[in-house]
C-alpha cells in the first residue's frame, strides 16, 4: 500500500524495515542488567494445561520478562521520576521523520559515542527522531548478554544537542544511553528528560534496536509500534520506511 506524504513523496507500507529485536526464552537470548532469560510457560493446574502439544485445547502461556532487559523497548521520563508516568500515555502519535546515522564509539576501556561525532552528521530540520546505529554491527546484537560487559554509551552533552535540533525520540542499538555502572547518575537520561527540574513527558528513548547493515544512513519515516502497557517502558516495534518520489 502506498501512503503519500505530499504530492511528491510517499512510503510503501508493504516494504517495512523492522528494527526491533524479538524476545524469546531461547538460550542464548538478549539479556542485560543481571537478569536471567524470560520465562514463557504454559499455564498448568489440575483442570487445565495451556499447551496443545501436551494435550490441551489451546496454547495459553504466562510470560515473565523485563522490558528494559529482554527486548526492544520504548521508555519515557517515568523511568527515572518519583511520580509515575506511563509511556502508553506519553506516546500518542506514532509516525515521525527520522534520521538514521552510523557511528563507531570511541575509547579503550569505555566506548563512547561523542558529541563531536554526531556533529559530523547533517540532521534534517524535519526530523523529530534519530536512530543511532553503532559499529561493529552484526547479528550478535540479537542475542548478546550485556551484563557486566560495559557496553558503549552516549556522551551526556549529546542530549542537549539533540533537543536543540528538535529531536523528541531517540533510538539506539545499545542496552542504555548511559554507562552500565555509573553509580546511579544516569546523566543522559536526566538531561534528555530534564529531570528533576521539569520532567519532559513528550520525549522517548528506545533501546535495543537492531538496524541491519544493508540499510543505508539517511532520512526515513519511523513508526513506533507500542504495546499498550501501563508502565514507564513497554516492548516496542520501531519500523523504518524509505521515502520515495
Amino acid at each position: 500500500m502506498l501512503f503519500y506524504l505530499n504530492k511528491q513523496e510517499y512510503i510503501d507500507t508493504s516494504c517495512p524495515i523492522d528494527i526491533s529485536i524479538e524476545m524469546s526464552n531461547e538460550v542464548p537470548g538478549l539479556l542485560a542488567w543481571g537478569q536471567s532469560n524470560p520465562e514463557i510457560e504454559p499455564v498448568r493446574d489440575k483442570h487445565f494445561i495451556g499447551s496443545v502439544k501436551e494435550g490441551g485445547v489451546v496454547n495459553f502461556n504466562n510470560i515473565r520478562f523485563n522490558p528494559h532487559a529482554h527486548v526492544t523497548h520504548t521508555e519515557c521520563c517515568g523511568h527515572i521520576t518519583h511520580n509515575f508516568f506511563s509511556v502508553n500515555d506519553v506516546l500518542k502519535t506514532f509516525f515521525f521523520e527520522a534520521e538514521l546515522i552510523t557511528v563507531e564509539p570511541q575509547g579503550s576501556s569505555d566506548k563512547v559515542v561523542t558529541l563531536n561525532q554526531l556533529k559530523e552528521f547533517p540532521i534534517s530540520k524535519e526530523a523529530k527522531a534519530i536512530v543511532i546505529r553503532t559499529l561493529p554491527n552484526n547479528n550478535n546484537k540479537l542475542t548478546a548478554n550485556y551484563t557486566n560487559d560495559n557496553p558503549p554509551f552516549l556522551e551526556c552533552e549529546i542530549a542537549d544537542y539533540l533537543i536543540d535540533k528538535g529531536i523528541d525520540h531517540l533510538l539506539v542499538d545499545l542496552p542504555s544511553v548511559d554507562k552500565e555502572r555509573d553509580g546511579g547518575v544516569l546523566a543522559f537520561h536526566h538531561a534528555f528528560w530534564n529531570v528533576p527540574e521539569s520532567p519532559n513527558t513528550l520525549r522517548t528513548i528506545t533501546e535495543f534496536v537492531y538496524v541491519p547493515s544493508h540499510v543505508l544512513d539517511g532520512l526515513y519515516i519511523l513508526e513506533i509500534q507500542l504495546c499498550p502497557l501501563k508502565n514507564d517502558a513497554s516492548p516496542s516495534r520501531p519500523i523504518l520506511y524509505q521515502k520515495r518520489s
